[in-house]
């Protein structure tokens, strides 16, 4: 778990960006912590002899770019020492001679150390100075002065430094050498790292390696020299190095035990299958039809801008401003939330369970869809169960189908209306935030948020919400692992293979648009649901990649809907919180049906659209894990705070804004139908004076004087 933190300054800061952490648990070979470090630490940083050649061939513009190239080189240096060791000075007579978990390094003297030092301060000093020189100038003393008074070469450095005891076996090893030790030498905390705060972003990044490399050499570093250990005498003080943590030494134990760890399983040639998969229709093959009767959201509080980005750019990544992580991504903010993934469900099916006008004693069944779940027992499913007051539900587990979780859940809530014939929950929650480390794609695109809906039986005789399910699964072994979490290669956190997910969502996408072609429309058989689609709402996942494959599909860029720029990707959840955030801004607001193409970990979609009697699910698809589902019907609701939010099933929608006014409630421009009610027809903006009288009362009131509704939001 890697949280996120909130600064004394209201600003947000990623620690695992800047304090370097490998998980050794995960590694068992010496080669696996090379290429991790290969990756991170080597292939953008540049060494002493690559920084000279630019400095020679004028290739820096800016103080800047020298800079950050100065630092990149310094985590470079540290790359080993930085996420295995702590360095300790200790005077040599209280240094243990005869354990194994305590090391020196053996080092090489830098022989053309003092030709870089020299190019490096006259570059930084021809450079132009710019308004932020005060900012620049206090990031370069700090790291001219590690650089400068570095001692060793740095090109060839052992992982697993030797103990005491081996270092002694040759007494001309050289190790590092602290003249006038101060044990009060001040260095940067953990606070003032966080708090690090500096008007231009990338200036506030790089202000934030420095003070971790700084902290990495804790004594005066002009007072330090290379000494043979042959020569050490007692009250001669050297550089101890300790596991910096537990997992670190027993790796170190295992890389020299030589084990060799069990080869990873082959996975075979990919096959289709031997024939293809039927399309579920819902309305044929069920007795009982389903009804969406509420759809309620909960977003993260908190914002991470492309800004904050920049500001917590790591150590690890490519440098690249908020502009351009918009025209990559198509986010301009994510949002993350501080509260638990269980709290955000929980308030998401409260809500939605109030506007379904449902009691928790009433649910039949509860399936949670999610895949950053840290909870394995009990499931979120059950948790929410208990902590709603169910005594006992007919089932209620979790489901993990990643970006198409909401339509395996509607696939799976449909199944168990059949066995319950009651209402049955289903929710949709992920929280990334504190899963992806410092890996930049997962970044970049993932945010926090959860959904809850109540499917409850459609009445006799009544419609089906839901028409068509067509789910899918797998695909060549390279695109189903196109993303991962844990990732041992990137430290667990979720990790994102740009090429294999855009492979992926071509190939399910394309046969998405051949089943939607070839499946009929059921109000009129004469039309594909292709032919019937208004507007595109899809998974929430790239808007630069859906765009383009949506164009390539045949469909015209200005059908989308987009809500990723200000929610970021939220997998599983992500599609209803974009139909909540449609209805919300008015994009939903007359009949219409809708097509939801939703790509993740696989590729998946489903649509919902708008038919004369109100909002019905028609089509979509998910893969990976994936699913496909098609609708007509109605989704009563209310918009609410917490999202889009519905009244009693029974009840046709209200896109109306409601306002209190002394006690009474006004309906504003609400369309009241006649057409099935023996009660006089009322004009739009009829009001209903009750003190005290309640949303879903009043809904109740309607029923009661069967005064049928029909949509239309102002």
């Amino acid at each position: 778990m890697k949280p996120f933190v909130v600064n004394r300054h209201g600003r947000l800061a990623l620690p695992s960006n800047f304090f370097p952490e490998i998980d050794f648990s995960r590694l068992e070979t010496l080669e696996q912590l090379c290429a991790v470090v290969k990756r991170d630490f080597e292939e953008k940083a540049p060494t002493g002899m690559d920084l000279l050649r630019r400095i020679e061939a004028r290739a820096y513009k800016s103080r800047y770019e020298l800079l950050r190239d100065l630092a990149l080189h310094l985590f470079w240096v540290n790359r080993f020492s930085i996420t295995m060791y702590e360095k300790r000075p200790m005077a040599w007579r209280h240094v243990p001679k005869k354990r194994d978990d305590v090391f020196m390094p053996i080092v090489t003297p830098w022989i053309d150390g003092e030709r870089k030092t020299v190019a490096v301060r006259a570059e930084y000093n021809r450079l132009p100075a710019t308004p932020n020189s005060e900012v620049e100038h206090r990031i370069f003393a700090r790291l001219f002065d590690l650089f400068s008074n570095r001692r060793h070469h740095a090109t060839e450095l052992p992982a697993i430094k030797p103990t005491v005891a081996e270092i002694l076996e040759d007494p001309k090893n050289l190790t590092f050498h602290v003249s006038l030790y101060d044990p009060d030498f001040s260095t940067f905390s953990y606070e003032e790292i966080v708090d690090c705060h500096e008007e231009v972003p990338e200036l506030e990044a790089l202000m934030r390696w420095t003070l971790v490399l700084y902290n990495q050499y804790p004594w005066n570093r002009e007072l330090t020299r290379l000494i043979e250990v042959g020569k050490l005498r007692d009250d001669d003080v050297v550089v101890v190095f300790y596991p910096r943590n537990r997992e670190v030494l027993p790796f170190i134990r295992r890389v020299k035990s030589a084990r060799h760890p069990l080869p990873p399983a082959r996975a075979a040639a990919v096959r289709p299958p031997a024939r293809a998969f039927s399309a579920v229709y819902v309305r044929k093959q069920f007795t009982i039809q389903p009804r969406l009767e509420s759809l309620a959201v909960v977003k993260g509080e908190i914002q991470c801008t492309n800004e904050d980005l920049v500001r917590n750019a790591a150590y690890n990544w490519s440098p690249m401003s908020a502009r351009e992580i918009i025209e990559k991504t198509g986010i301009e903010c994510r949002l993350y939330t501080q509260r638990t993934l269980e709290d955000i469900s929980l308030e998401a099916t409260r809500c939605a369970l109030e506007h379904a006008g449902r009691n928790p004693d009433e649910i039949g069944a509860v399936v949670c869809c999610t895949c950053t779940s840290t909870r394995p027992l009990p499931s979120i499913a059950t948790w929410l169960s208990g902590q709603l007051g169910m005594f006992q539900t007919h089932a209620s587990f979790d489901l993990v189908a990643a970006c198409a979780g909401m339509v395996y859940g509607l696939a799976e809530c449909v199944r168990l209306l059949q066995e319950v014939n009651r209402p049955v929950v289903l929710v949709c929650a992920e929280k990334f935030s504190d899963k992806i480390g410092s890996v930049r794609p997962s970044r970049m695109i993932f945010g926090d948020g959860a959904a809850a809906l109540v499917l409850g039986p459609a009445p006799e005789g009544a419609p089906s919400d839901i028409d068509v399910i067509q789910t899918y699964a797998s695909g060549p072994f390279k695109e189903v692992n196109s993303i991962i979490w844990p990732n041992p290669a990137f430290d667990n956190g979720i990790t994102v293979y740009g090429p294999d997910v855009h492979a992926l969502v071509r190939r399910y996408l394309i046969q998405m648009m051949e089943e939607l072609s070839v499946a009929r429309d059921t109000q009129d058989p004469t039309r594909s649901l292709l032919d019937t689609i208004d507007l595109i709402v899809p998974h929430q996942a790239n808007r630069t990649m859906v765009t383009e494959l949506v164009r390539a599909s045949g469909f015209a860029p200005h059908k989308l809907y987009f809500n990723i720029d200000k929610v970021g990707n939220t997998s599983a959840a992500s599609i209803p919180i974009a139909i909540s955030d449609a209805v919300s801004e008015g994009v939903i607001r007359h009949p219409a049906r809708i097509f939801a193409p939703g790509f993740g970990a696989g590729a998946g979609a489903f649509a919902t659209g708008i038919a004369d009697g109100g909002m019905s699910f028609i089509a979509g698809l998910a893969t990976g894990a994936s699913g496909f589902a098609a609708a007509g019907g109605g989704l009563s609701g209310f918009s609410a705070p917490a999202g889009l939010a519905s009244s009693s099933a029974m009840m046709r929608r209200i896109d109306a804004r409601i306002s209190s006014i002394e006690g009474s409630w006004t309906f504003a421009g609400c369309v009241i139908s006649d057409s099935t009610s023996s009660a006089p027809p009322l004009e739009p903006g009829f009001e209903l004076i009750e003190t005290g009288l309640q949303i879903l009362d009043l809904t109740r009131f309607l029923h009661a004087n069967r005064y049928p509704l029909r949509s239309k939001t102002l």
